[in-house]
């Protein structure tokens, strides 16, 4: 059964992945700017105030987010689980310094993002720059990593390559010898690498807007 407390945390955990507060999350899906409010969530006689599926409907639309990802938000709101995740920026991250060996997060210079609590500990998330990477990635969208977790054919993966350059593609093909990436932008052309030129390939989790 889903929680008063439940939902409303997790419209928090959306305004916060998507860079917002409550109140601006509201009024970019078009709503008046206090319908979030804290003060709006239980009614004067002390009876609970529910957000209203239209509204749910407004805020998933605002920000391109589906609604398994904002019910992965409730189930998460009721463990009780948010924590801050390591954050820079994706043009950052061929930059030496930031990771370890094997792509986990190291170093200093990380900034950091409240987010709902993921399986591994060390998850981190990369913020997008520029347009090479729509539609599915757009400028400022933020996409959560999850180094050392299982890799299949069709995940969307981040790599390092030994060079230093950093790809968000598709996992198209994976071989002993090579590695096949589809590009998320078809304005791009697809990647083959020889696994000796790849430093470390993690899977992305998901993304927020």
């Amino acid at each position: 059964m889903l929680s008063h407390a439940q939902i409303w945390s997790a419209v928090d955990a959306l305004a916060a992945r998507s860079g917002m507060t409550a109140s601006a999350l509201a009024k970019k899906a078009g709503l008046d700017a206090t319908t979030f409010n804290r003060s709006k969530r239980a009614m004067p006689d002390g009876r609970l105030r529910w957000p209203s599926t239209e509204s749910i409907a407004k805020i998933l639309q605002a920000t391109n987010t589906s609604l398994d990802e904002f019910l992965s938000d409730v189930v998460r709101a009721g463990n009780g689980n948010m924590r801050p995740l390591p954050l820079i920026g994706f043009a950052q991250a061929g930059a030496g310094g930031f990771f370890d060996d094997g792509g986990f997060p190291a170093g200093s210079g990380w900034d950091e993002v409240a987010f709902p609590n993921v399986a591994n500990e060390h998850s981190y998330s990369l913020e997008i720059s520029g347009d090479s990477m729509l539609p599915l990635y757009r400028d400022g969208d933020r996409i959560i990593v999850s180094p050392g977790a299982p890799i299949r054919r069709g995940d969307r993966v981040v790599v390092k390559t030994t060079e230093g350059e950093v790809l968000a593609k598709e996992l198209k093909r994976q071989t002993a010898r090579t590695i096949e990436l589809k590009s998320l932008n078809p304005a791009h052309e697809d990647r083959v690498l020889n696994t000796e030129q790849v430093a470390w390939i993690a899977r992305i989790l998901w993304a927020s807007q």
